[in-house]
Parts: structure tokens; C-alpha cells; sequence
């Protein structure tokens, strides 16, 4: 399972939870939000998450080309994200809401990190060992490129209440851990160690960490995943974003008992319940 890269994942998650919580009150302050009850929580999450899950990529025995394209997809994915919690200051919502503004002239932080976070799949899924050639390799090249990302802003979306996008990212990269260990063992690693802040809601992945480990969990799916799985889960991942501009998850969850009792597993109980 890359239990090594999954061990240092967590242990420096771990570690840099307790740094971050000695840290001055005006250095945590930018950092601060309200979650859905009102109560304030700190971001500092997702890049404490994401330098974990980094650091297990970097030292798990995962072929070279693969750890680049793991390392160059969620640093630069993690980067643009924390890039959009500090600065957006926007009412503009959804990829379809930051592209319309980007055609008005109106740059977002929403548009700066759908940009980054594109351009970054596409260059680890270009990293990526390939057996095709030519136009074949180009389409390859795309498809990964686009499962990268995708996944990257799924695992955004479904970070609206706690432990649900950690749940995802790891639920999806512990079965990709078992075949090919390397970067979906760090992002269970990460997971692991950030779910008792995330789950008792005194922090939250934020952009940074959702879309981090979004990608690193994307590129281990390129990665491993033979072709037709590869395709089923990119096909997956296309319809459930697609499907977020139209529908709310957290009704849909909510309205769903199976999905509901998962998405409860751990967290404080709703007032009155």
C-alpha cells in the first residue's frame, strides 16, 4: 500500500497541525472562516494537509515520473487554492460563474485557480509514463489531464461540510494505495491525520487542501487505473461536476440515507437531533 509514504504523510500532518496551532493570533487570523453553524474555523488545513500529503509522495516508492507529476499537480493545485481563500473576495460562484466573468475581463481568484489547477494537470498528466505515441499519446495526455483536474475541483465542491471531502479523497485513493501505493497512500495518509480537526470542525481543507489532494488523488488515478477504469472514472468525475452547477450536493447527500449516514459518520451532531 506505500505504508512508508503513508506513515510520513501523517506524521507530518500530524506535526505541522500542532505548529500551526502555536502560531501567533494575528498569523492565524487571515486563515479564519465561519462553517455552516456559525462558528469559526481555521483554513490552515489544507496547506498543513497538502505539505503532509507532499511530503509522503516525495518519500514513497513511487516510480520518478509518477512522483513528479504528484508533487507538480498538488503543489501548484494547493498553491492557486490558497491563493483564491485568501483573496477571493467575490460573490461570483461556480466554474461556469468564474469563466463568464474571465470573458467580461473580470480576472477572479476563482479564475486564477481554475487556470492553474488546468494548466498543472495537463502538465503532470504529460509526466506521465505512456505506452501510446503520437496523436494517440496527445488524446491520453487530455483525458488525464482532465481527470487530474476534474477531481482536483470535485473534491472542492464536496468540501462544504466537515470530514466529507477528506472522506472522498480517501475512500477513492485507499483502493488505488492497495494496487499502486505512492501518492494515493499520502493523500490517506494526509486524511487520516486531518480528520479529527475537520470532523470535531475546528478547521476545514478549504481550497487549498480540497483542491491539493483532489489532484494528487486525480494523478494517482491516471496513473494506476488500467485504460477502462480510467475512462469510467473520468466519465464519473465529468457528470458529477457537470451535475454540481445544477443541483446541491448537500441535499442530495441529506435526501440519500446510505450517503447520509456516511457523511454523519463522526461529526457533532446537529443541534436538536
Amino acid at each position: 500500500m506505500g505504508l512508508f509514504g503513508a506513515v510520513v504523510a501523517a506524521a507530518t500532518t500530524a506535526g505541522l497541525e500542532r505548529a500551526a496551532a502555536k502560531l501567533p493570533k494575528e498569523n492565524r487570523a487571515p486563515f479564519e472562516r465561519t462553517n455552516h453553524r456559525g462558528e469559526t474555523v481555521t483554513l490552515l488545513e489544507g496547506p498543513v494537509a497538502v505539505a503532509g500529503a507532499l511530503a509522503g509522495v516525495a518519500l514513497s516508492g513511487a516510480k520518478g515520473r509518477v512522483k513528479t507529476a504528484a508533487l507538480l499537480a498538488g503543489a501548484v493545485s494547493g498553491a492557486v487554492g490558497a491563493y483564491d481563500d485568501l483573496a477571493g473576495a467575490t460573490d461570483t460562484k461556480g466554474f461556469r460563474g468564474h469563466l463568464s466573468a474571465l470573458k467580461r475581463g473580470e480576472v477572479t481568484s476563482g479564475s486564477v485557480k481554475i487556470l492553474g489547477v488546468g494548466a498543472a494537470a495537463l502538465a503532470a498528466a504529460s509526466l506521465l509514463p505512456r505506452r501510446t505515441k503520437g496523436v494517440g499519446a496527445v488524446g491520453d495526455i487530455i483525458a488525464d489531464g482532465a481527470l487530474i483536474a476534474g477531481t482536483a475541483n470535485l473534491a472542492n465542491l464536496l468540501d462544504l461540510r466537515p470530514g466529507r471531502a477528506l472522506k472522498a479523497v480517501a475512500a477513492v485513493s485507499a483502493p488505488v494505495a492497495v494496487i499502486g501505493g505512492g501518492p494515493a497512500a499520502a493523500v490517506v495518509g494526509a486524511a487520516v491525520a486531518a480528520a479529527p480537526a475537520d470532523l470535531g470542525e475546528r478547521s476545514m481543507l478549504g481550497d487549498c487542501g480540497a483542491n491539493g489532494l483532489g489532484a494528487i488523488t486525480g494523478t494517482a488515478l491516471a496513473a494506476s487505473l488500467p485504460r477502462p477504469l480510467k475512462v469510467l472514472a473520468l466519465g464519473a468525475v465529468v457528470a458529477l461536476n457537470l451535475a454540481s452547477e445544477k443541483v446541491s450536493f448537500t441535499k442530495v447527500i441529506a435526501n440519500t440515507p446510505v450517503l447520509d449516514k456516511i457523511d454523519q459518520w463522526g461529526r457533532r451532531p446537529v443541534s436538536g437531533q
